[in-house]
Parts: structure tokens; sequence; C-alpha cells
């Protein structure tokens, strides 16, 4: 089983909001309103490529995003390995992401609770960047896209589908040397 978590604040006031871009991109993938509401997240069960995956917004705020990652984690008895936490980073230029396995939180709290939940560093991760903020960064991250953001997002939908498809069918190793650039 595979476990896709894309990091988010669940209310309103909070969509298209910079934090919010790992519910947009499951939102995108799954492209279905039948989410289920339990173990504190909304709950999309499938099956691709021959296994059941599991796509997760988690509703206890992205600094708590551990509390419900990790009880959906031990309830499905889920591999560290099989869980990949889509999320937005600072650190890179909007429009560029990075996969990557076994990394500290960079001083995202949505990270550090799934880590301190967890006990591990060593699941996968689509850090999407939004770039540095300019004056208060929880202003910056809680503030809407603009509408050129929003079309450049558009556009990179389908290389972050690909990327979910390939750590579902492949791992992360796999979607690792796919879609990383050369020398990253």
């Amino acid at each position: 089983m595979k476990l896709i978590v894309g990091l988010g604040n669940p209310d309103k006031e909070y969509e298209n909001t910079r934090h919010n871009i790992g519910f947009m991109i499951v939102d995108n993938f799954v492209d279905n309103l039948n989410w289920t509401k339990k173990h504190n997240s909304l709950i999309y069960s499938t099956n691709i490529s021959g296994q059941k995956v599991l796509f997760v917004k988690p509703l206890t705020y992205m600094n708590n995003s551990g509390l419900a990652v990790r009880e959906i984690a031990n309830y499905y008895d889920v591999d560290i390995n099989d869980i990949l936490i889509i999320h937005d980073d600072l650190d890179l230029a909007f429009g560029t992401y990075k996969l990557k396995k076994n990394s500290s939180s960079g001083g995202h709290n949505g990270i550090k609770s799934i880590i301190s939940n967890l006990h591990s560093e060593a699941f996968a991760r689509l850090k999407v960047g939004i770039s540095k903020a300019n004056g208060d960064v929880k202003d910056y991250v809680l503030g809407k896209f603009s509408k050129a953001e929003i079309e450049k997002i558009n556009d990179l939908y389908p290389i972050f589908n690909k990327i979910i498809e390939t750590f579902i069918s492949d791992g992360i190793e796999k979607a690792m040397m796919n879609y990383n650039k050369k020398g990253e």
C-alpha cells in the first residue's frame, strides 16, 4: 500500500494559498470529490498499478500534520518507504521541485510534526518551491497565489502527476532518478 499525503490547511480561507500546494497537487491527481473523512483526514482510496493507494489531506492543520499521518500509517500498517509527502518549500524557487528522502525538516513545521510522530526522516518528499518570503513568513505562506502563479502550477500538474505515478509503480529512487535535475 502507498500513502500519498498532500499537506495544507483544511479551511476554505486557505484554498489556493502557498502552504496548500500539497492539497492542490493531490486534488489535481485524484480529480474526485468522493473523499471519506476519517483518521483526522480526508482520504481517497483507489488501486493504481495493481496496488492500493491512499491519498490523504490531513485535517489537523499544517503544524500538526504528523498526528494524522501517524494515525493512518499505523492503522493501515504502511511502511515508511511507501509514504510520499507533498509540501511547499521556501528554499526552492517558485515553480521548481525536488524529490528527497531521509532529510531534515528544513524548518517546515508540517514536516517537523511528521518526523516527530513517525520517529523517522526516511519517508519520501516532493518539495514544491514557493520562493523566499519578502517580509513575514507566516503571511507569505498563508497568502494566495497570484493568477500568474496559478497558471504556472497548472502547467506543472502533468509533471507532478507523473512523479506520483512513478512513486507508486517504481518507488522513490526511480522517481528521483527520472525527475530530479542532474547535479542535485
